[in-house]
């Protein structure tokens, strides 16, 4: 479902590359973590694959799509929930769900079973005919992931999507990425929390200084050790 081939990308006025020579994929029915320090390249990758950044050198597809030359056709297949949580404040939660799944093309049925069955899931049913600029950070966070999930995406990308949020609903969302990829879709995040990554992923990729440095299917490594990988990388990033 997602294809990234030889991605690289440095920014204008920038000497170094901010990724450079990245290749994974993600398949249906697969959860991949993206992981990595502060700085590594994980935003830089994944705002490339929605089509926020331009880029030069290497291919992104989605769903076969070409994100430069089909850019409308691949975007249609992505929800994307971002870092920052941005929303449009003076809407309602419902006409937010209901306006990101019009522009995607969102069947009338896709949009209710989000405002009667997953509001209801992730506890937001009751704020959903409220103004969003009275929600709290995790309100927002919520409300960005059923916005993000309205067309029923054929991949979900989630950038840091556990920040902010209390345990019970970390707990919530992981089981629904889980059961998301598990009925054919795919997923991709990126995680800070290796907790998180450790029971959610299939496969992880690492992203260090901007570059691929491994990736471990933890299906396949049952007993990798994902605390001291990651410590032994930050541990090379620093000394380098």
């Amino acid at each position: 479902m997602l294809e990234v081939i030889d991605f690289s990308k440095k920014y204008r006025n920038n000497a170094n590359y901010s990724a450079r020579h990245i290749n994974f994929t993600v398949a249906a029915g697969e959860v991949v973590g993206l992981v990595g320090s502060n700085g590594a390249g994980k935003s830089t990758i994944i705002k490339s694959i929605i089509g926020v950044l331009p880029f030069e050198e290497g291919q992104i597809k989605v769903g076969g799509f070409d994100v430069k030359e089909q850019p409308e056709k691949a975007k249609r297949l992505i929800g994307y929930v971002p870092d920052d949580h941005s929303v449009y404040e003076k809407l309602t939660g419902r006409e937010y769900v209901n306006y990101i799944g019009s522009l995607y093309g969102a069947t009338k049925e896709q949009k209710n079973f989000i405002v009667e069955d997953l509001a209801v899931r992730f506890e937001v049913q009751y704020a959903l005919d409220k103004q969003i600029a009275g929600y709290s950070h995790g309100m927002r966070q919520k409300i960005c992931i059923l916005g993000a999930l309205a067309h029923n995406p054929a991949l979900w990308i989630l950038d840091e999507p556990m920040v902010g949020l209390d345990h019970q609903t970390m707990k919530l969302l992981c089981e629904y990425i889980r059961g998301y990829a598990d009925g054919g879709h795919c997923v991709l995040f990126s995680s800070h929390n290796l907790e998180v990554v450790r029971n959610t992923c299939d496969r992880v990729v690492f992203i260090r200084k901007g570059e691929l440095a491994n990736i471990v299917d933890l299906r396949k490594e049952k007993d990798f050790d994902l605390d001291k990988y990651y410590m032994e990388l930050n541990e090379v990033t620093r000394d380098a």
